[in-house]
This record gives structure tokens, sequence and C-alpha cells, in this order.
């Protein structure tokens, strides 16, 4: 049986998504030796940019383990549709990825059907992707749902994660990739503007994991903040046409043009605590840097400040119990 040795880090998302979390989980797993990289909740909805050896590739439901050989898993707490898996995994193949031998299927993930598609097909309300994802996890809570383990497409992919993890007698490293973020949670976000999964750090004990393994929890936010989906998010202001056009905020899996708000830091220290938070990763300053503006919102209040180290040494003086790294919207790594 494995011991106390066994390591869990993990990378998720402290606002709406589009945080620029596979660049960190990218870096991360690059660095750090893991023996596993598992991508534990959602579905095709969110995608995650990352530039490898010099390519730029976008995935949607694959972690990005498998980018440095790691064996990766599609954990217990996703959902995913046969077909865009299937696709995803050609792309990269054709992008010179290895994927035999590296990815893997939880045998229990809850499979995103065609019906489910075109049950959310016109969807407005809330602004989803029209993915399938809500339907697929109410039927999953429904107990009506098909099961990974019952597609024959996916047969060769498909693993035990608790006899992966726990029947062993390896040293365990898992690498455990976020998707969306805490503002989106089921549970946490505002809803019903929200998506059908555990966003927040317990959606990652849905797969197998011990909260005893956790070591690092890495938060990743930006000095600003954005959102998709059909709320009212955006001021009317002309400035967030230029931060969005500057920080190329635009969808990675629908190409919709994301809204754009000052970054509110009551809900920032929020996520931090709710999620045990020791890093906190604030990405795209040098956008801010190219609007020439700092601003945040603290205690429903507008804060304006001259100068970029006077807007970080406000956020480092109350945002407390945590690591916290200023990063830039094209570096590669978070520093």
């Amino acid at each position: 049986m494995l011991g106390s040795k066994n390591i869990v880090d993990v990378v998720l998302g402290m606002q709406y998504g589009d945080e620029a979390k596979g660049k960190v989980t990218h870096y991360l797993a690059s660095n750090n030796n893991y023996t596993h990289v598992m991508r534990w909740g959602g579905g095709c909805n969110a995608g995650h940019t990352i530039i490898h050896n010099g390519q730029k590739l976008v995935t949607h439901l694959v972690p990005v383990g498998v980018l440095h050989g790691i064996k990766s898993i599609v954990g217990t707490g996703c959902v995913l549709n046969v077909d865009y898996f299937l696709k995803e995994i050609k792309y990269l193949e054709n992008a010179g990825v290895q994927i035999t031998g590296n990815l893997f299927v939880a045998e229990n993930v809850h499979i995103t059907t065609s019906a489910h598609l075109e049950e959310e097909a016109n969807e407005v309300k809330v602004g989803t992707t029209r993915r399938g994802i809500g339907p697929t996890y109410r039927d999953k809570v429904a107990r009506k749902g098909l099961l990974a383990k019952h597609v024959p497409e996916l047969s060769k992919y498909l693993i035990d994660v608790y006899e992966e993890f726990h029947n062993t007698n390896e040293n365990i490293r898992i690498l455990c990739e976020g998707a969306q973020g805490f503002g989106l949670d089921v549970n946490w976000g505002d809803y019903p503007y929200v998506t059908s999964s555990q966003c927040a750090l317990s959606g990652v004990f849905q797969n197998a994991i011990s909260p005893h393994w956790i070591r690092d929890v890495w938060g990743v936010g930006k000095i600003y903040e954005t959102y998709v989906g059909a709320k009212q998010f955006e001021p009317s202001e002309i400035i967030f046409q230029r931060i969005r056009e500057i920080g190329e905020e635009y969808g990675a899996t629908t190409g919709r043009a994301r809204q754009c708000n000052w970054l509110n830091l009551n809900e920032l220290i929020k996520a931090v605590k709710i999620n045990s938070c020791n890093n906190l990763v604030i990405n795209k300053m040098d956008v801010m840097r190219k609007v020439g503006h700092w601003k945040l919102y603290h205690d429903n209040k507008l804060l304006s400040f001259t100068k970029e180290q006077h807007i970080k040494s406000y956020i480092l003086d109350n945002v407390k119990n945590v690591y916290i790294h200023f990063s830039e919207h094209k570096d590669r790594i978070a520093y």
C-alpha cells in the first residue's frame, strides 16, 4: 500500500476560467518529475493553450502531461465526448505527440452522448459552450449515465484509478490539472451562471486522491478578470475593449470574445482561502502595463494606482498566507 510519501500538486483557476492554467500546468509538468498528470473535472468545454517546443497547441480533454511523456489520465470527475476525444488524439499525434502508453481514461468517467449535445444545442440562458456538459452531469447524478468502461472505442485507454494510485508499492507524484475556475464552480459561483462541475479543490478528491497527499495548491488568476457567458459582466467603458485586444481575450474553446473587468480582490481572497492555496500566480501583468491603468475592486470600492509596484504591494499586503508569483502574458513559466 502507498505511504505518506505520495505527493499531489493541484492547479486550479481562481476566477472564471481563461487564467492561463495550461501555461502553469505545462511548466510544473516539465520541472517536477511527476509520475502522473490528471485532469480532474469538466469536459471539452474548457481549453488550454500551450506553447510546447515552440509550437502552439490547444487541448480540451487530454491532460498536458502527454506533451512530456508523463502518464496522463482523464479523471473520474470529468465527462468525455468520445468523438471529440479521438479527434484531439489525432490532432496531437499529427503534432508529433506520443499518445500510446501515455494517455488513459478512468473507467468510471461519464460519457457525453449525441442526445446531450442535441439537448444543449440552443442553450442561451446561461451562455454555456453547448458541449453537452450540463446534461451529462445531470444524467450522472440521476443514475442513468453511460460510463467509459461501456464504450468499446475507449477500451485501450481505460484505467482503474483506485488500483493505479492505491494498490502499488511505487511512490506516486500526481499533478492535478484543473479546468475553468472557482467563479464558475457549481457550489461557489454566481449561480445559475456556473458550470455543472466542481472547479474548487474539493473536486480533486473525486478521483481517488487522498487529502493527505496534497502538497501544493497553485491558484491561477489574472491582474484583471474575464468571463464568457450570458450575464452582463463588463462595464460600458472603452478601456475594456483595449484590454481584450491586447490580452487576446477570445475563448480557446468557442472563439467568443471574453467580457473584461477589473480584478475583484475580495473574490480572489475568498478563492485562495476556500481552496487552501499556498501558491498564487497572477498573470498578464504586461497587458495592464500596455494599457497604462492599474485598478482593482476591494470592499466594494474601485481603487486606482499610479504605478505597477503600488498595485503589487497592495495585493501582497491583503492576500495573506500565500506565495504570490506575478507573471506576464507571453511567459512560458510563472515567476
